[in-house]
């Protein structure tokens, strides 16, 4: 049951953000924000704070991690609204306002704000907007942020803590399960990053997403490669950062997503089974999930565990693909049977394309 809770809740976190990246006015932009946000704030928290600052102790460089960890409201109101086409300085103005909040409050902050900015702007006459504006959109800002973050980070806390527990309770299964989903939105246009940023993922389900995300890189390399999505450049590109290849995945989605589930839900029963812990929320992408980790694992172990999640990452990316193509040869094959039998039908006088096999009752 503890599985079935956290799943279902995740998977009713993803529908949302799905349906509001699909369906509200400039959804698609605002979520693109968000997701760089992550980037912006936590990926540079993971690397500097937990790999340079607590495991390498390079103190300077671990504040560096830590501010820019605390900044991630800011950051997704910024970002969101600059992405929507608001005014910088209102984006600023709501951003700043935010000190302390979190990613979540700040990312709807910034759809408000980017659809609040533009009748200001229409209404007031140059250089009033700018004051009145900045004056007017600070106090909303965090009066809106102060008014939602209870109900929105409680909501996702209790998804993650459901996640945690049903982790810690079938830990491959969930290693699987997980995985799968978390590849998943890596490759989506939405973000696996944000996403885990916002659930506030830690230990194992945040390890089983990190290197889900690393094996399931592989599995984008393979599918990309053996199916002649793009060049090289498209391969490595796939591989290192999803997002960038956004066009072809939206365009192959099937193949690609269905070869992720896999790959990435093998990738994840490595990290359940060798125990792998991440307590970096918000790294579930192939970088940061490679490295984050190493600042709370034996770095033996997790390289065993990276290992096998590589292979179980090119696994999936071979079998989705070979899924896919005997798929599509035998769609084809029909197809042409069909044309066939349509034409044979129509004319059985004459063969196909005008010449008649010399075989009694056939058509070459």
């Amino acid at each position: 049951m503890e599985i079935v809770k956290g799943m279902g809740l995740l998977i009713s976190a993803l529908v949302i953000f799905s349906l509001f990246s699909m369906k509200a006015p400039k959804g698609q932009k605002a979520m693109s924000g968000l997701a760089n946000a992550a980037v912006a704030s936590f990926l540079v928290e993971a690397i500097h704070k937990y790999i340079f600052g607590d495991f390498i102790n390079i103190a300077f460089l671990g504040q560096v991690g830590s501010s820019s960890g605390s900044m991630g409201g800011v950051a997704a109101a910024v970002l969101v609204s600059l992405n929507m086409g608001v005014n910088p300085v209102f984006a600023v103005a709501a951003g700043i306002a935010l000190g302390g909040m979190g990613i979540l409050p700040g990312f709807i902050v910034g759809y408000l704000v980017g659809l609040v900015a533009p009748h200001i702007e229409k209404r007031l006459p140059a250089g009033i907007d700018v004051i009145v504006g900045v004056l007017l959109i600070a106090p909303l800002a965090r009066f809106v942020a102060v008014q939602t973050a209870p109900i929105l980070d409680g909501t996702m806390a209790t998804i993650g803590t459901m996640i945690l527990v049903a982790a810690d309770q079938s830990p491959i299964l969930m290693g699987f399960l997980l995985g799968g989903i978390m590849k998943v939105m890596c490759t989506s246009p939405l973000s696996s990053m944000a996403l885990t940023a916002m659930l506030g993922l830690q230990g194992l389900a945040m390890g089983i997403a990190a290197l889900a995300c690393v094996g399931g890189s592989f599995t984008n390399g393979i599918v990309f490669k053996r199916l002649k999505f793009g060049d090289s450049s498209n391969i490595i590109g796939v591989m290192l950062e999803p997002l960038t290849q956004a066009s072809i995945v939206t365009r192959n989605p099937i193949p690609i997503f269905g070869s992720n589930f896999l790959g990435g839900g093998l990738a994840g029963i490595s990290a359940a089974f060798f125990g792998i812990v991440n307590n970096a929320p918000g790294t579930a992408s192939p970088i940061p999930g490679l490295l984050a980790p190493f600042a709370f694992n034996d770095p033996l172990v997790l390289v065993k565990a990276i290992a096998f999640a590589i292979v179980g990452g090119i696994i999936g990316g071979y079998v989705g693909s070979s899924v896919y193509l005997l798929f599509k040869e035998k769609s084809y094959a029909i197809l042409q049977e069909k044309i066939f039998n349509g034409l044979r039908r129509r004319r059985p006088e004459r063969a196909f394309f005008g010449v008649r096999s010399r075989k009694e009752g056939a058509f070459n």
